[in-house]
């Protein structure tokens, strides 16, 4: 499983136990978002940095979706 993959796992788990997202609220969501939705709750912390251009032509390549 890939960094990317794994991070975004952890993070739809996270969003789903925590403030009750589902799939789609969490993929509607952006990095920033998420990233302060979980600061708020943790007093603070860090998320993993969203994936640059090279990540998502890749992820792209990968998972093409239509």
């Amino acid at each position: 499983m890939s960094d990317f993959a794994a991070s975004a796992r952890r993070l739809a788990g996270l969003a789903g136990a925590l403030l009750g997202w589902r799939p789609d609220e969490f993929w509607a969501a952006t990095p920033d978002e998420l990233s302060a939705v979980f600061e708020a709750l943790g007093g603070g912390g860090t998320v993993d940095a969203p994936p640059d251009a090279s990540e998502l032509a890749r992820l792209k390549e990968m998972y093409p979706d239509g």
